[in-house]
């Protein structure tokens, strides 16, 4: 617990944290509310139009939801990596493994600290796109409607989960290049290169298809879809546009699962095996 505490004191204080946290909140709430709502008032000059519905407490998880698979995990990925990545840069890891406990410990704690970081990644903004929701629904004399309990739970869950992957995946990737430019560098092309493009090619080739539907990307678009969000908006996502294949919800949480436990579980074995220096 008291190598938890002080974990979490590090994170707290880490100025990258709250620096990715700002970005991601800004830029949620930009592309999940802000620019939509222009469209939907004819400011956009384009053709598409928001629907207001999409806009309103109503439609608040399948909204926000839809930005966690791609976005959110790029940030949730360089946390991970800063998580861990960042003891090598400074060269402090050698001090931390002599006036502690053992690597397991040290490590654990980190990673527990992580997942406990990662919780404001995710409340934040819900809360954010609650307000945005509320403010355009008085803006346009709607109803107000907030989606059930269980809903919200099953999406912050599955928002949690998502980044935790991602997460995860940074985690291990800091400890395998003992650093953290590397890492995130890697992190960032595979995110946006390797699995955009086999995503591309899953429908032309089947059996890269039965690959595809095994990824990080596949599984965490397919879990939100599952959730409310549609196949239009996440196709229409950008640098994230994601059109299939799609999963069910229960292979995906399997996979999502899966994917935390391995990349953590090899990355405690090599912190574990490997010299530090």
């Amino acid at each position: 617990m008291r190598n938890l505490a002080a974990e979490l004191l590090v994170l707290r204080k880490r100025t990258s944290s709250w620096v990715l946290l700002g970005v991601w909140v800004l830029l949620s709430l930009l592309f999940s509310h802000v620019l939509p709502y222009i469209t939907y008032s004819g400011g956009g000059g384009g053709e598409f139009q928001t629907p207001l519905s999409a806009l309103l407490p109503a439609g608040l998880a399948a909204n926000l939801l839809g930005g966690f698979p791609f976005f959110g995990g790029v940030f949730a990925l360089m946390l991970g990596v800063l998580t861990v990545g960042s003891d090598y840069g400074w060269d402090t890891l050698k001090t931390l493994l002599t006036q502690r406990s053992g690597r397991f410990q040290v490590l654990g704690a980190k990673l527990a600290a992580l997942g406990v970081g990662l919780v404001p990644f995710v409340l934040v903004i819900f809360i954010g796109g609650a307000v945005a929701s509320l403010l355009i629904a008085s803006a346009e004399n709607a109803a107000v409607e907030w989606p059930s309990a269980w809903e919200l739970i099953r999406a912050l869950g599955a928002a949690w989960l998502i980044l935790a992957s991602w997460a995860a995946f940074g985690v291990m990737l800091a400890v395998l290049s003992r650093g953290t430019a590397l890492a995130i560098g890697l992190g960032i092309l595979y995110t946006l290169v390797i699995e955009g493009l086999l995503s591309a090619l899953a429908t032309q080739v089947s059996w890269l298809e039965a690959l595809v539907q095994y990824s990080i990307r596949a599984n965490a678009y397919s879990l939100v879809s599952t959730l409310g969000v549609g196949s239009e908006a996440l196709s229409g996502n950008g640098p994230g546009a994601f059109s299939g294949p799609f999963v069910d919800g229960g292979q995906a949480i399997l996979v999502l699962g899966a994917y935390v436990v391995g990349f953590l579980g090899l990355s405690a074995v090599v912190f574990r095996s490997r010299d530090i220096a």
